[in-house]
């Protein structure tokens, strides 16, 4: 889907399910979606990685249980973005992180969905993109929570290492730049 068409559609309908009233670090949830969509920009991210970027929480997420849509909908938010975009978002969402981030760079790893409680081995180009968007979602927070940064950017820094061989060279470099900041 044309990213002219499409981004408006999601900031609509992100509105319509109160993104901008849920209170959010930084603001509010839509904000922290726009600066998620906007830092994928930035590091050059393709249309479909961007909007998955703006729309990752419509289904809550393992760190943010607060769901805009519920699963049966998916193909709502698929209408909207399109099917690669909502299916980075699905992707996204359904990661049970505290089973799969240890081993995620690891050729072979599994990858755990929380909703399905299913596992299996992603394909290379959706890793990469599971790992630019978490990387995006987590260094806004950073950079919009002191608390947060202070908190979890040692861990977040080790993750990121560890991702190290499926994040973009932006990514990993804004990583190193975010979380190496005093």
């Amino acid at each position: 889907m044309p990213m002219d068409e499409a981004l408006p559609r999601a900031e609509a309908l992100l509105r319509d399910l109160g993104a901008g009233a849920l209170a959010h670090p930084g603001g509010t949830l839509l904000a922290h979606l726009r600066r998620v969509r906007a830092r994928l920009a930035a590091w050059e991210a393709r249309p479909a990685l961007q909007l998955a970027g703006l729309c990752h929480a419509f289904y809550g997420t393992d760190g943010f249980p607060d769901a805009l849509l519920p699963l049966d909908r998916r193909t709502e938010l698929a209408g909207v973005i399109g099917r690669e975009a909502e299916a980075i978002v699905y992707f996204y969402a359904s990661c049970d992180r505290r089973a799969t981030y240890p081993a995620l760079a690891e050729p072979g790893a599994p990858f755990h969905d929380r909703f399905t409680g299913a596992h299996g081995i992603p394909a290379p180009g959706l890793l990469r993109d599971f790992a630019d968007l978490t990387a995006a979602n987590e260094l806004d927070l950073a950079e919009h929570d002191v608390e947060f940064r202070e908190r979890w950017g040692p861990d977040l820094l080790a993750l990121f290492t560890r991702f190290r061989p499926l994040l973009s060279r932006a990514a990993w470099e804004d990583c190193r730049r975010v979380l190496t900041a005093a």
